[in-house]
């Protein structure tokens, strides 16, 4: 936990609520973190959805930056839902909060990691404590929590989802009134095995700005 810690404490990114002490005491471990004002995403939308693509786009991509910078340091969030989203109330941008669920790992690392799951949220691999988790399951969270925002449906439970897939497709449920691209890459983010999931950020990012399209093969 301490050697995990350390690594958090050490990003710096405006999206990523900072770590700034440590330490050690009554048996266990703690670590100290910005207190930040606003309001979690779930609670903000009520407010504010629908919400519109330009919007959309302004609010995730500066948070996708962040989570980049995590993920290049081999850390995955693992409970990245809209409760663990805040809204700014200064400037209306996201902060990326409780990493108590972040454990470091290589790609396809295959150790056995606690499960960690929120339901509509965390991918299949999550809920079993050999799945292969990496990036590719952060951004299955965020394809969820950006599922929610465009069709204002949670996302079904993924164990639900494995052999008889009756969730409705974003490029479906919010036709119209998004672009395809951005749809498209949210139903790619959400593919259940994890192999047709984009591998990074960067990859992500590319189709849901429409600089790139998903893989034929999706």
């Amino acid at each position: 936990f301490l050697a995990e810690t350390r690594v958090l404490a050490g990003f710096r990114h405006s999206n990523i609520v900072r770590v700034t002490r440590f330490f050690e005491a009554n048996n266990t471990a703690y670590m100290v973190m910005d207190f930040e004002r606003g309001q979690p995403l779930r609670e903000w939308v009520k407010d504010n959805w629908p919400v519109d693509e330009a919007l959309l786009l302004r609010m995730f991509l500066p948070l996708l930056d962040g989570l980049d910078v995590v993920h290049k340091a081999g850390v995955m969030h693992r409970d990245i839902k809209p409760a663990n989203i805040l809204v700014r109330a200064a400037d209306g941008s996201l902060v990326l909060l409780d990493f108590g669920a972040a454990r470091q790992a290589g790609e396809g690392d295959s150790r056995s990691l606690t499960s960690i799951v929120t339901p509509g949220y965390a991918p299949f691999e999550q809920y079993h404590a050999h799945g292969a988790q990496g990036p590719w399951s952060d951004l299955y969270a965020l394809g969820g929590v950006l599922y929610w925002l465009v069709t204002g449906e949670k996302p079904v439970e993924a164990p639900s989802r494995i052999r008889d897939d009756s969730m409705p497709a974003a490029a479906t449920a919010a036709s119209g009134r998004f672009s395809r691209p951005l749809l498209r890459a949210i139903d790619w983010a959400l593919a259940t095995d994890e192999r047709d999931r984009p591998k990074c950020v960067a990859e992500f990012r590319a189709v849901l700005t429409g600089q790139a399209a998903v893989p034929a093969r999706i």
